[in-house]
């Protein structure tokens, strides 16, 4: 490895601490920087907050973001930290903290990388003072904290453009896989939920967006049922005629070792997708001999039944073998109802509303298979089924390699943040490994 050396934050950049209070909420203006923006190293602004200029002229007297600046929490959620983007007018928010990069010492990019970096990490860890609400990084304390940089600017440069250039990939992948989803959840509400095609049939209109062959599938006017005016021949029945589903068994012999079968509990559901890494195991024996009605298999759909209802994931081939425990039901359509309807379903304010409407549980919340044989679902008929699988499972089906793709990014990008890089890893290097990774 080339020449690293340990030395003290405070000598690699200015530490700046946040306004000690919240300003009034405006519903435009510069953003208010709050903690939970801060995900997985890059600022997320799909849930902010804004204040007025006059605020914002006042919450940045002490400091003013600017692009390159590191902004961090101190408080809760500690070790997290992002990068301020270029054209961001934002100010920080409680518990939070910037760094300002000396840039004849450090690059301000890689030191993002360095402070997300495990030794780092370990550090805040070590230094972190425990309070009887919250835990916190004590800032007058923080310009002493060690840590470990390359002393050559240029290779602090290529090593963080080496991260950056993965960091774009994931974030490029996640956005896609954001707008995939969004035009699939939409298509399942305008034709079943809005009922579009029927209501512009009604009208005399040609559905919008829709070719005649599959505009042909749908009636022209409505009729009464239990869940209100529904397409003609259209019809309604219970849950289970429509979706296989299967509660987890509640395992209680289960041991830490990398041999056996995986099981997935609530901790495994993580933003729409599974991470088996965290999964527990029990021997393979007992798994013959009891529970091998519990195996998972590609495309089962999971969602979490307790707790926090509704977190959903499908299943992939590279997530297997696993298999299902407690707080967990696993959900397959029956005959013509595919993955794509599923899917969908299971996200739409109906199913949703009903889950939470029928759960029980004075602390926790709990929904179980006596709840969902109670729901009654629309079931269209099997050529409009199709239909919609043949527009929508192929988005379905491009969010799920994404994902794929994504979980393999995300753990060469870990790799590369837990080893000390040397400038000998080339761009070109780093991209051979993504090709390998991915092929």
């Amino acid at each position: 490895m080339a020449d690293w050396h340990k030395c003290c934050l405070g000598d690699l950049a200015e530490i700046y601490d946040g306004p000690h209070a919240t300003p009034v909420k405006a519903d435009t203006g510069p953003i208010f920087l709050g903690i939970s923006n801060l995900v997985n190293g890059r600022i997320d602004l799909s849930d902010c907050e804004h204040l007025s200029e006059e605020d914002f002229r006042r919450w940045t007297r002490r400091v003013t973001p600017h692009t390159g600046d590191v902004v961090f929490s101190y408080e809760t959620r500690l070790g997290e930290a992002a990068f301020v983007p270029e054209g961001l007018r934002c100010c920080l928010g409680r518990r939070m903290g910037l760094l300002r990069a000396r840039r004849d010492r450090i690059d301000s990019r890689f030191l993002l990388y360095a402070y997300l970096g495990p030794e780092f990490q370990q550090t805040l860890q070590s230094r972190t003072v425990h309070g009887s609400t919250v835990d916190r990084i004590p800032l007058i304390d923080m310009p002493e904290f060690p840590i470990c940089i390359p002393s050559s600017l240029d290779e602090q440069r290529a090593i963080a453009h080496i991260l950056g250039t993965l960091d774009d990939k994931i974030e490029l992948n996640r956005r896609m896989n954001e707008t995939l989803e969004t035009m699939a959840r939409a298509i399942f509400k305008s034709w079943f939920v809005d009922f579009d095609p029927v209501h512009a049939k009604a009208e005399g209109r040609q559905p919008f967006g829709m070719d005649a062959v599959t505009a042909a599938l749908f009636p022209n006017s409505f009729e009464d049922s239990a869940l209100g005016k529904i397409p003609k021949r259209w019809r309604i029945v219970g849950l289970p005629d429509q979706i296989d589903f299967l509660e987890g068994p509640g395992l209680r012999h289960w041991q830490y070792s990398d041999a056996g079968m995986k099981f997935l509990n609530i901790r495994c559901i993580v933003d729409g997708d599974l991470d088996v890494s965290s999964a527990n195991q029990i021997s393979m024996d007992e798994f013959d001999e009891t529970y091998t009605h519990f195996a998972l298999r590609e495309d089962d759909i999971v969602i979490s039944t307790s707790g926090t209802l509704g977190r959903l994931a499908i299943v992939r081939s590279d997530h297997l073998p696993i298999m299902l425990n407690t707080s967990i039901i696993r959900m397959r359509g029956r005959e013509s109802v595919g993955l794509a309807y599923v899917w969908a379903f299971l996200q739409s304010s109906y199913f949703l509303e009903e889950m939470f409407a029928l759960a029980a549980g004075s602390v926790q919340l709990n929904f179980g298979p006596m709840h969902l044989k109670k729901i009654k679902v629309l079931l269209p008929p099997e050529p409009v089924l199709a239909s919609f699988e043949r527009l929508v499972q192929p988005l379905v089906r491009r969010v799920l390699h994404n994902r794929q793709e994504f979980s393999k990014l995300s753990a060469i990008r870990d790799t590369l943040l837990a080893t000390p890089i040397s400038g000998q890893i080339t761009l070109s290097d780093a991209e051979r490994v993504i090709q390998r990774t991915l092929s």
